[in-house]
């Protein structure tokens, strides 16, 4: 087997250094290093998609974790920045099969393993990662660490005194630290810019940041929607005074448990404003009426969940990136289970029986990923131009 070379060694024929994955367990995994040196140390996870490395990269929901590519090639289409879906790559690192430093496609500006380095993500390919898979699906996920310079014995004495991973409040390092207006012209393919319907006035949605991605953003925009963006932090008042036509709980990374004060505000903005939950959001949204949330083994990290609709009965096929779940045994009567996991049974949906207020656990702003689920960003913009106790009359003026 011909092994891919680095950027380096494709002009002086260098061979890549020796790296290692060695996880919590005790279980190791050998390969060549990539990206940039040093090590990298945080929960390892897998995700199942053929497609989407740079978008997953950027996400900031994998903040704190070494993210596995279960399809074995990586790099094949390059990098591109306009691909981000935050400033900058969020994973602590990065495993994969085969790495290639050949791309073709383009739109590329520079390798994988050279966007790798330039942002400091360390990174280890021609890993056996069926292996890898097979063992965090039979193991659960456990904390790892990418090394260079350590042998196992090593590398495993060092983790033994990491932090777990869902005892950080990932969410504070990846949130915005003030209030900022979205104004990224980027329209994804498909999804023409216009007005509003009827040439209604533009909607103003927050979205409160617990470590969103663009392109829910750029979707907002994209159906004519202005979009301000403001921390996880900021209170009930301060967000209403904004003056809000729809509030947008974004996803994020961590466990849900830690975020009280996103609860509390959430809480407060129940029956002010239409609100749609996503992801960590939707894990928000879940606690405030109730429900509390629960690790899972390993997850639901791709672009091929098939998620029921239990009020019509269709299908969709989702994209998914979520490590925790909600349980709906003790959710109050007001809100309901409306979607569930065909494979496990796991709430996937909650929609609140008087006031607009619904919630989805996957992406529907995926990208790349299904597009199935995208109309609930419409769905969510009917709520907001729709009368409702607290502006009978439609949206409020400004």
């Amino acid at each position: 087997m011909t092994t891919p070379l680095d950027a380096g060694a494709l002009s002086t024929g260098a061979p890549r250094p020796p790296a290692r994955l060695v996880l919590a367990d005790g279980r190791v995994f050998e390969g060549v290093g990539v990206g940039a040196s040093g090590r990298a140390t945080g929960e390892v996870v897998f995700n199942t998609s053929m497609t989407g490395y740079h978008e997953a990269l950027t996400d900031p929901s994998y903040r704190g974790q070494v993210l596995t590519m279960t399809y074995p090639l990586q790099g094949n289409y390059g990098t591109n920045d306009r691909m981000n879906e935050s400033a900058a790559p969020q994973v602590r690192g990065f495993v994969v099969r085969e790495l290639t430093d050949l791309p073709s496609h383009w739109q590329s500006g520079a390798t994988l393993h050279a966007f790798l380095a330039r942002h400091g993500i360390p990174a280890i390919a021609e890993v056996d990662t069926r292996a890898l898979t097979s063992h965090l699906r039979s193991c659960g996920v456990v904390m790892g660490t990418i090394t260079r310079d350590e042998t196992p014995a090593q590398a495993l004495a060092r983790l033994g005194h990491e932090p777990d991973y869902a005892s950080i409040d990932y969410v504070a390092e990846v949130s915005t630290r003030r209030p900022y207006e979205f104004d990224d012209p980027t329209v994804p393919l498909g999804v023409p810019l216009g007005a509003p319907p009827d040439g209604a006035a533009a909607a103003h949605i927050v979205v409160v940041d617990l470590g969103v991605k663009r392109n829910i953003m750029r979707l907002l925009r994209a159906r004519g929607c202005a979009v301000t963006a403001v921390p996880h932090t900021l209170d009930a008042a301060s967000i209403l005074a904004l003056r809000p036509d729809g509030v947008l709980l974004s996803p994020g990374p961590g466990d849900p448990m830690l975020l009280d004060h996103a609860v509390t505000t959430a809480r407060g903005l129940v029956g002010r404003t239409p609100i749609m939950g996503i992801c960590l959001g939707h894990q928000v949204l879940g606690r405030v009426f109730g429900a509390s949330t629960y690790k899972l083994k390993f997850g639901h990290r791709g672009a091929n969940h098939p998620v029921r609709d239990e009020v019509s009965g269709r299908v969709y096929i989702t994209a998914q990136n979520h490590g925790f779940a909600v349980d709906g045994d003790h959710l109050e009567a007001a809100m309901r289970v409306t979607q569930v996991h065909l494979h496990d049974g796991t709430v996937e949906g909650l929609t609140h029986g008087s006031e607009p207020v619904f919630s989805i656990q996957y992406h529907s702003e995926a990208s790349p990923g299904p597009n199935d689920t995208e109309f609930l960003f419409d769905r969510f913009l009917a709520a907001v131009r729709a009368p409702h106790p607290a502006h009978p009359t439609g949206r409020p003026r400004r």
